[in-house]
């Protein structure tokens, strides 16, 4: 039986194309895109020079072209950026319009360019493909609940935007940082925060109780101090900007016993 697919039509393609096409994301990206073959994406942000958060994306290979999958709402703008540092660089950056997005928990057998996920292998694989698949449906709540246990953040529905620092998003778990492939914009920042700082935040998947609240839902410790903020919800799990003193605290959220996991 083929692998049950949901369409998330919430995400977008982009092509990059030319002899430029790997060099030119090298020098804006968190990770490394050099080992993007076949079969093997990456997953990577572009930051403010502070180094916090401003894109996301999944990186794959499409014979020579790298296909960036990232959020459709925000395609125009990061087009517009991409664009901004394009200069000489023999790159072309187009809209791909007819390739949708979907996701599977197991390898899916559609046709098309089909990854593992590269933030975490318990979230299954992503296919890109201008056809609708002959497949199952995968229920919508189903992966979220997955990705929600599993800490994966959805572009800016969890990650606010210039606010949080890269490696507050769970970015080096989830393997969206290279500390060895050279400059990038934020690098600095990002680095220095890997060496010399702890962190004080960090988004951190929660188990809630009797159900997760919605976004925005405050997370308190038993003295009634906020502990943290509710960003995407589904069925018990949510994920929490959180501020990490209070890992050891008794925690609940609208009165539900709150464990983080």
């Amino acid at each position: 039986m083929s692998a049950a697919l949901l369409n998330l039509d919430h995400r977008a393609i982009l092509r990059l194309k030319g002899p430029d096409a790997r060099s030119f994301l090298q020098g804006l990206v968190t990770n490394d895109v050099m080992p993007v073959t076949a079969g093997r994406a990456v997953y990577a942000a572009m930051l403010t020079p502070q180094g916090k958060y401003m894109y996301d994306m999944i990186i794959m290979a499409d014979g020579d072209d790298l296909l960036l999958d990232i959020e459709a709402e925000r395609k125009t703008d990061l087009m517009r950026r991409l664009m901004m540092y394009k200069l000489r660089a023999d790159v072309t950056i187009t809209d791909e319009t007819d390739l949708g997005v979907w996701v599977s928990l197991e390898q899916p057998s559609a046709n098309g360019v089909s990854v593992p996920d590269p933030r975490d292998a318990m979230l299954g694989w992503r296919l890109v493909t201008a056809e609708k698949p002959d497949a199952p449906a995968l229920e919508r709540d189903t992966y979220e609940q997955a990705r929600l246990r599993l800490g994966v953040p959805d572009g800016s529905r969890d990650m606010e935007i210039e606010k949080y620092f890269w490696l507050e998003t769970a970015a080096e778990r989830l393997n969206g940082v290279s500390f060895t492939k050279g400059c990038y914009v934020g690098q600095e920042l990002t680095a220095r925060m890997k060496h010399r700082t702890n962190l004080k935040k960090m988004l951190r998947p929660v188990r809630v109780e009797g159900g997760a609240p919605e976004e925005g839902a405050v997370i308190e410790t038993a003295e009634g101090k906020a502990a943290g903020t509710v960003r995407t919800s589904n069925g018990e799990f949510a994920l929490v900007y959180f501020r990490l003193e209070h890992e050891a605290a008794t925690l609940t959220c609208d009165g539900k016993p709150v464990i983080l996991l």
